[in-house]
């Protein structure tokens, strides 16, 4: 009889014990959330508080050092594009807070590794970091355009503290100009998103340019989606280039939300079969939310949805050209 008591007694101090280990596994992550807004919530107003000029949120485009200064691709009759989500190196693992961080690096050779075999011209990245201590403190997309085998890339770090730095990317054969970083006004508690655009000099060209655009848009509510279109549009309305615009808008054509048509209505842009039914882009969710959309002058010639588990989301490649 006693010996029972005491294999009772121990059983139950092990369940105790296991609930008190979840519930401080639980507070210790919700303090770091916590820790971590808070953190980059002081970044943002110190130097509004202080008088001082906030940094410049954009990397200025930087070639790879492996290559020389002016290498372009050879010309093709086509341009290739691909648009992907890259959820911080973490593949289809936990939230970045939760993931292990020294899987980061081998998550994102299977991203290089899917880049060098679809061997795109240019590849606009969103959720891709800079260093940040819960992704390896290394900048993810320099290490994308190194291994991937891009001379050129530039970044809009849209969220920026001392612990962590992400925001939008692109990655380029063809050198990156005239380039514009945005960050779209706050929406707490979502953390900031943002677009990065620059002008690409198309191949075999002497004159013709297009401006390309890595676009993030909120994930949580429609009507700040529509307030950072709203804000997209008006800040590259004026560039009066041939226009390609890519990247997660968190939104779908044919739910009666109506940013997606906002936008291409508002910048004269298209997109490629946008009531089709089975183009799923988050496979979570069963959704069509990563989009690839043209300006008038150019015209679709290829699209295609990856099967690759590089992230949350699929990649979308797709062949583009000058229409006649």
């Amino acid at each position: 009889m006693k010996w029972k008591d005491r294999t009772v007694s121990h059983s139950t101090r092990t369940i105790y014990a296991g609930r008190n280990a979840v519930k401080t596994t639980r507070i210790v992550a919700a303090a770091l959330f916590t820790g971590i807004a808070v953190l980059d919530g002081f970044y943002r107003i110190g130097p509004i508080v202080s008088g001082r000029k906030a940094s410049p949120d954009v990397w200025e485009p930087n070639p790879n050092l492996l290559f020389q200064q002016g290498v372009v691709a050879e010309s093709r009759p086509l341009l290739k594009i691909m648009t992907l989500n890259a959820a911080h190196g973490r593949k289809e693992g936990s939230h970045k807070l939760l993931s292990n961080r020294g899987s980061a690096r081998t998550n994102l050779d299977d991203v290089a590794a899917v880049l060098r075999r679809e061997n795109p011209d240019i590849v606009a990245l969103q959720e891709v970091d800079g260093p940040s201590v819960w992704s390896g403190m290394f900048d993810h997309l320099q290490y994308l355009s190194r291994y991937g085998g891009f001379p050129y890339s530039v970044m809009g770090e849209h969220v920026k503290g001392k612990l962590n730095a992400y925001g939008t990317g692109l990655v380029s054969w063809f050198p990156l100009e005239d380039t514009l970083s945005i960050r779209f006004s706050p929406a707490p508690p979502t953390f900031a998103k943002g677009a990065v655009v620059s002008t690409v000099r198309l191949p075999g060209t002497s004159d013709k340019t297009i401006d390309v655009v890595s676009l993030h848009l909120d994930f949580a509510r429609r009507s700040v989606r529509r307030r950072q279109a709203i804000e997209l549009v008006e800040k590259i309305k004026n560039r009066k280039r041939p226009l390609i615009v890519m990247g997660d808008f968190n939104c779908e054509w044919t739910t009666g939300e109506q940013t997606l048509p906002f936008l291409a209505h508002s910048l004269g842009l298209r997109a490629f079969r946008p009531e089709a039914k089975a183009m799923t882009t988050h496979p979570a969710s069963g959704r069509r939310l990563d989009w690839i959309l043209l300006s008038r002058g150019l015209e679709f010639r290829g699209y295609k949805t990856l099967d690759d588990p590089l992230s949350d989301h699929l990649a979308v490649v797709a062949e583009v050209a000058l229409r006649s």
